[in-house]
């Protein structure tokens, strides 16, 4: 019987990008709409790019295929 191979989660590797580190960035949320009430200096910070949580790393790694 053939081993099948574990397949990338399409909208993961879309969303994520693996470093040499071992970390996972990622973009954050909240900033597509609604943001009139929101200040400059907040969509500013929410433009930045941030690390995958290590509460989160073992889910996102598996979607990555690793």
């Amino acid at each position: 019987m053939a081993k099948t191979k574990m397949k990338t989660h399409s909208g993961a590797k879309k969303r994520f990008g693996l470093l040499k580190s071992g970390k996972v960035k990622r973009k954050q949320t909240r900033l597509r709409h609604l943001n009139s009430h929101m200040s400059s200096k907040t969509k500013r910070h929410l433009g930045e790019m941030v690390y995958v949580s290590p509460a989160n790393m073992l889910q996102v790694k598996r979607q990555l295929g690793f």
